[in-house]
């Protein structure tokens, strides 16, 4: 990219944008190819990845289960490097081709769950379970909930993508979306210093949304960005990932949907293989 580019009056599609997932980038919506979707036995069929995103959701179902409720899952791989997310499919259950998507068949008419807040909040709401019901603390956990859906984009498609992914180094990028990478490093890890989780002193959906992004910071899943980004000096934050990655249910969570491990979930009973394997992300 010439530092001298002046940007057209009109911007048209004219050639792949280059880098890891030039593949999948496109300016429009919609099907590309005919692929009905899998599914499976239990009451909540998940169409998901292994990414941070997609791990919100895996932890949550799998926290549920931990913690006894009837949340059983059938979790289907949905692999975006091969454009799966642009099945016809998968655009019926999210238009907007981005996983996860949910489809709720626990009542007489199943129904399509979209974007992992969604997701997080209707799971919470179904269960009664890691989202409070007094107003005060209901407000708390949803605010930081809706801070981390509103930030990740920050992370992972502006820092992780400049710095890791992206064919050239562009400095002013980097130098920008490390500074609001950094930001709410800070943000987080002062919040941690108040309070045990994110919004008091109990889990929630908060939690299970901000954590596999903090984690992937913290164990380099953008290369060399714990050294880049000094993250393993916010203490508190490393405090509540360590607390949050002892928890059984976040530990199995975080290793569905994984293309090189447990690709699909359709029972307890498949992680057995992997019990031994490190978490990838």
């Amino acid at each position: 990219m010439a530092e001298d580019y002046v940007p057209p009056a009109v911007w048209t599609w004219s050639k792949p944008s280059g880098g890891a997932f030039a593949n999948i980038n496109r300016p429009v919506s919609g099907a590309t190819h005919e692929k009905p979707l899998p599914v499976g036995e239990h009451p909540f069929q998940l169409y998901s990845l292994g990414t941070p995103n997609g791990q919100k959701v895996t932890i949550m179902l799998e926290e549920l289960l931990e913690a006894g409720y009837p949340a059983e899952y059938d979790a289907w791989l949905i692999d975006i490097g091969e454009g799966d997310q642009f099945s016809s499919g998968f655009v019926a259950i999210n238009p907007n081709s981005k996983i996860p998507a949910l489809v709720d068949r626990s009542g007489s008419e199943p129904f399509r769950v979209f974007e992992s807040g969604a997701i997080l909040i209707h799971l919470a709401e179904k269960f009664g379970a890691f989202l409070p019901t007094e107003p005060a603390a209901r407000a708390e956990a949803l605010s930081w909930l809706m801070w981390q859906v509103g930030s990740a984009p920050f992370i992972g498609g502006g820092f992780g993508h400049f710095y890791h992914y992206a064919p050239i180094k562009i400095e002013y990028a980097i130098d920008r979306y490390a500074m609001e990478t950094k930001r709410l490093l800070h943000v987080a890890d002062t919040r941690l210093g108040q309070s045990r989780f994110l919004a008091g002193d109990e889990p929630t959906i908060a939690d299970f949304a901000a954590f596999p992004w903090f984690a992937v910071l913290r164990k380099g899943g953008y290369g060399e960005a714990p050294q880049f980004l000094s993250v393993l000096e916010y203490e508190n934050l490393g405090r509540w990932c360590e607390e949050l990655d002892a928890r059984p249910g976040v530990r199995r969570g975080r290793r569905v949907n994984q293309r090189d491990a447990l690709r699909e979930r359709h029972s307890a009973a498949d992680f057995s293989a992997f019990a031994d394997q490190p978490n990838r992300r």
